[in-house]
């Protein structure tokens, strides 16, 4: 009997010391666990809801004219020195000595000339001189009748050309026609640009952008905008930086901006960048870019 109680005695002792191991390692376990199971929420790049001007915009194309533009004919055999010009006059400068009467600059401008050309009306070969007004440039366009009741003057444009790919050219629209073309169903405009560096050269071609509609809204970066079916949604963070899905209804696009025209109010707080690290009702560590 008393061997018997002994062998339960080391059993029961075992299972003890079995228990006990378990237990601890659990314990252990579930520790470590806890401990490194917190995941530091994600940093986010956050923004505030700013007011920005948006606007509609008319595009089309035109051709660069001069402020005042004139040419010379002059007889080769009328010239009584070299020919040499410079590159820019002022009203009253001598443009060339002739014969006949030298030829004074009637405004300041720019010179050229077309070359020698043979005439097939006179036995002698000419000078085709040029001067050209550039410090205004203008651009007669189309407007399409669509756009005939938006069309006014005043409103700003902005122009481009090829040869300045990253450069925008500002005027605003000076002329509007009283009617409508019957046949191309338009009506005719003309924009002004101011061109005091003369970078804009007469006959070039321009790509010109009417702005009107223009209005102060809300806007948000293109970035923080999602799209699910026909509804939009942006990430609102609130004062505890939990990040709450929130339906916004859009407008206009403009440089890399939306404009929002409800869902959301003047200086709070959204995720910008970064919209697919973000999970509803998730906290965030906001980064104010």
């Amino acid at each position: 009997m008393k061997r018997s109680t002994k062998i339960i005695s080391i059993i029961l002792i075992f299972f003890l010391v079995i228990a006990a191991v378990i237990i601890s390692r659990t314990l252990i376990a579930n520790h470590f666990k806890k401990k490194f199971s917190k995941v530091p929420p994600p940093g986010i790049i956050v923004t505030e809801v700013m007011s920005k001007e948006f606007s509609e915009k008319i595009e089309t194309f035109g051709t660069a004219i001069s402020k005042k533009s004139q040419t010379f004919k002059i007889k080769k055999d009328d010239l009584l020195d070299d020919l040499e010009l410079k590159d820019f006059v002022k009203k009253g400068d001598k443009l060339i000595r002739l014969k006949s009467g030298d030829i004074i600059a009637p405004f300041s401008g720019l010179l050229g000339y077309t070359g020698l050309t043979e005439d097939i009306l006179v036995s002698n070969n000419i000078f085709i001189i040029t001067l050209d007004d550039n410090s205004v440039i203008y651009s007669d366009i189309k407007i399409p009748e669509s756009y005939s009741a938006s069309i006014k003057k005043g409103l700003p444009v902005e122009v481009r050309l090829s040869s300045y790919k990253d450069k925008v050219f500002f005027g605003e629209v000076d002329f509007v026609s009283s009617r409508i073309n019957a046949d191309t169903r338009s009506l005719l405009s003309r924009i002004k640009v101011n061109n005091s560096n003369q970078e804009l050269i007469s006959g070039s071609l321009l790509e010109v952008s009417i702005r009107f509609n223009l209005r102060n809204s809300l806007s948000v970066p293109d970035t923080s905008v999602m799209i699910e079916g026909d509804k939009s949604y942006v990430y609102k963070i609130n004062g505890s930086n939990i990040a709450n899905k929130t339906e916004v209804k859009t407008g206009l696009r403009s440089n890399k901006s939306i404009e929002i025209v409800s869902g959301l109010n003047e200086g709070e707080t959204i995720v910008a960048e970064g919209l697919k690290k973000v999970r509803p009702n998730g906290k965030i560590k906001p980064i104010t870019k």
